[in-house]
């Protein structure tokens, strides 16, 4: 079984699949009177195509059994998805170009200050989380039309991700 080896999360690494979401090196500036800061621009939402709506969720999630076993990846080609952690803990993040070819597969280790956001079509892993109970701050579309694409690995296609 073939195990994607695991990068740090950049953006100039993630730039083929979406956007790194995270305020290093954005832009701070100061609200509420002094009290608060705020940080703007860290994505773009695209979910405005056949009638879609901004949807805001929150998962919890919890970590698969190790090693992780590759058995499916999805996208979304009505919108983007954009997945922020709500904790300081490392998750991964798991995309690939063709999901029955293994050497287009890239797997990344995210800090809990980054989030991502998978541009339209993206074939991506569902969340990947190390530690238990991992909250995540999701925006993505709601609304009209089929929005999510599944594809399932036969046995032999099957890959590995060891963090």
């Amino acid at each position: 079984m073939v195990n994607i080896p695991i990068a740090p999360l950049t953006r100039e690494a993630f730039v083929p699949f979406g956007e790194v979401v995270e305020t290093d090196g954005a832009p701070v500036k100061a609200i509420n009177q002094g009290f608060a800061t705020r940080c703007d621009g860290l994505a773009v939402v695209d979910v405005a195509s056949e009638g879609g709506v901004t949807n805001i969720s929150l998962f919890v999630a919890e970590p698969r059994p190790m090693p992780i076993r590759i058995e499916i990846m999805e996208r979304h080609p009505l919108g983007t998805q954009l997945f922020y952690p709500l904790q300081d803990r490392p998750w991964l993040v798991l995309v690939c170009t063709d999901p029955k070819d293994a050497s287009t597969y890239r797997a990344f280790s995210a800090s809990g200050r980054q989030g991502v956001s998978y541009a339209r079509n993206v074939w991506h892993h569902p969340l990947l989380v190390l530690d238990p109970a991992s909250r995540f701050f999701i925006v993505d579309r709601g609304g009209p039309g089929n929005n999510l694409e599944e594809v399932w690995l036969e046995a032999g296609e099957q890959l590995e991700l060891t963090p």
